[in-house]
């Protein structure tokens, strides 16, 4: 059974690892996105955002996270799930607790922005309502895909 719970401190090397794995298969790692999984919670809990882990049988299998960007923009961001868990619905689980809790706080929107290499994951976006717009404001060289979801 999975069980998505909201970040702790401790918890930390498990949101970086997950993360840095495809980060780093696909060629995207970028000093925006250390800065990020370095201090999670100063980058985004403490300004406002959210992150939510999967756990699975004691173990941090998935993780998303919702940036603040403005008062009613957030970023959906560091969305990753373990090779070894993925097929399993869990990206579903962590997408549909993000979009939830953007509507609960009155949210407008959710911007994410993405590479094309990342074909699943741009495929569940669309499913789940999220649309391509021109790539603008990205905080990533590596971006060349960026989407939106109106709320």
């Amino acid at each position: 059974m999975v069980e998505i719970i909201a970040f702790e401190n401790k918890y930390k090397p498990d949101f970086y690892k997950l993360n840095i794995v495809w980060l780093d298969k696909y060629n995207l790692t970028e000093s925006h996105d250390l800065e990020i999984l370095n201090h999670p919670e100063e980058t985004i809990i403490n300004n406002g955002g959210f992150i939510w882990l999967a756990k699975s049988a004691g173990e941090i299998v998935g993780s998303a996270a919702l940036i603040k960007e403005a008062d009613d923009i957030f970023e959906l961001a560091k969305m990753a799930v373990d090779d070894a868990h993925q097929g399993k619905g869990i990206s579903k689980l962590l997408i549909e607790t993000c979009i939830a809790k953007a509507n609960e706080i009155g949210a407008k929107k959710i911007e994410l922005f993405s590479n094309h290499q990342l074909t699943t994951a741009l495929g569940l976006y669309q499913k789940y309502g999220f649309h391509h717009v021109d790539v603008t404001n990205s905080p990533f060289t590596t971006a060349d895909v960026k989407m939106e979801m109106d709320l």
